[in-house]
């Protein structure tokens, strides 16, 4: 009880001493005399000093007496080469070359539409009509013209070639038969817009105009037609990879909104940097057997740009960089049970994915790597390892 009473006492009479020089100091400061602040601030440096070297005295004993003190506890791991794979990792849209929305090609009332939504359709076959406004009537007539045109030029050329009657009659025969079958022809062409057909095999995807509608040439959409078969992925890809992204390399697929993934790989490249945004264009393509994947439907890709057989990865957390730029991690050397020495090691890295990066120059297999407490060691400073 004495003891604490007299700690107590102690710890007063300093709290008191420790008041009455700030007191001090204040007033002293408050007196704006410089020559005593110079004469103050000289007292406390030499007493701040004094406490200094007490205080290195006591650390020196202590670890006289407790050598483990100031050992730093640290974990290793084992460098080991392993086959490494880098990936690129881009956002893509997917696309089909077959969605189409077909207009109209000539003006007039849409008379007729034989689809509906969904309807799966082959290739040729009539999805709508447009009145021809009587054009189908011209196209009989300029028949009947033509097949006209046709006999007399079939006979007028058995007479020439009896040497009967004149060169200029067969020629002018041939001539009118030959203007008649092809003014046909292209009313015929005219005549076959006013009929739309599927240009492709697909679904219809969506009957834009109703039939009954007024519709105009290249204006009107008449309805969209999309096969899902042909699917493919589009991106950009950055230009200083393009050397290593290439045809035929290997991309993993992901579709966020559907939770599904796929392997498959890069069918074509562009062979045009876009100076906007020094890219180049990548198609990947996509098996869609189930028709689950959709136009401009988001895609995560992940391209694989770089492959090592025998790669050593570390963490990225253990690497440090001295003042020269250089990266550098701990290894051990001088290992005796739990103890080791640590040895700093400048290393040179590659391409890291994630929390760890490819260690490219300064180590090599069997090496033994400081992972926790890499960045509290020294070079040459003893070290305690333990296990977990």
């Amino acid at each position: 009880m004495k003891k604490i009473i007299l700690l107590l006492l102690t710890i007063a009479t300093l709290a008191s001493c420790g008041g009455d020089k700030k007191q001090s100091t204040e007033a002293i400061l408050a007196s704006g005399d410089v020559a005593a602040i110079q004469k103050k601030r000289d007292a406390l440096s030499e007493q701040q000093e004094q406490i200094h070297q007490e205080v290195k005295l006591l650390d020196e004993k202590l670890k006289e007496l407790n050598p483990e003190r100031n050992v730093p506890l640290i974990t290793t791991f084992t460098a080991t080469s392993k086959p490494y794979e880098h990936y690129l990792e881009l956002q893509g849209s997917v696309k089909t070359k077959q969605n189409l929305v077909i207009n109209a090609e000539v003006g007039g009332i849409l008379q007729r539409v034989y689809v509906k939504e969904g309807d799966k359709v082959s290739k040729g076959q009539l999805l709508a009509k447009i009145d021809d406004g009587g054009l189908s009537q011209q196209v009989a007539q300029m028949q009947i013209q033509a097949d006209l045109a046709k006999t007399t030029f079939e006979r007028q050329q058995r007479l020439w070639e009896q040497k009967i009657g004149s060169e200029i009659q067969y020629l002018q025969a041939k001539s009118n038969y030959e203007a008649n079958q092809k003014a046909v022809a292209q009313m015929q062409s005219q005549l076959g817009k006013s009929s739309i057909r599927a240009p492709f095999a697909g679904t219809i995807d969506d009957v834009i105009t109703d039939q009954g509608t007024v519709v105009s040439p290249g204006q009107t959409p008449i309805l969209r037609i999309v096969n899902l078969s042909d699917m493919y992925i589009t991106t950009d890809i950055p230009e200083n990879y393009v050397g290593a992204i290439v045809k035929g390399k290997d991309v993993k697929v992901s579709f966020p909104v559907l939770g599904k993934t796929l392997d498959s790989k890069i069918r074509q490249t562009g062979d045009f940097i876009n100076p906007n945004n020094r890219t180049f264009s990548a198609e990947i393509a996509v098996p869609n057997n189930d028709k689950s994947i959709k136009p401009n439907l988001t895609a995560r890709l992940k391209i694989n740009d770089y492959s090592n057989d025998k790669a050593i990865l570390i963490p990225q957390s253990i690497i440090s960089e001295n003042a020269e730029g250089e990266q550098y991690i701990y290894v051990l050397q001088e290992k005796e049970g739990e103890k080791a020495v640590a040895k700093q090691v400048i290393i040179k890295t590659g391409k890291n994915q994630g929390d760890v990066i490819e260690v490219t120059e300064g180590l090599k297999d069997g090496d033994e790597i400081i992972n926790e407490g890499a960045r509290s060691v020294k070079d040459g400073q003893t070290v305690k390892i333990i296990k977990y």
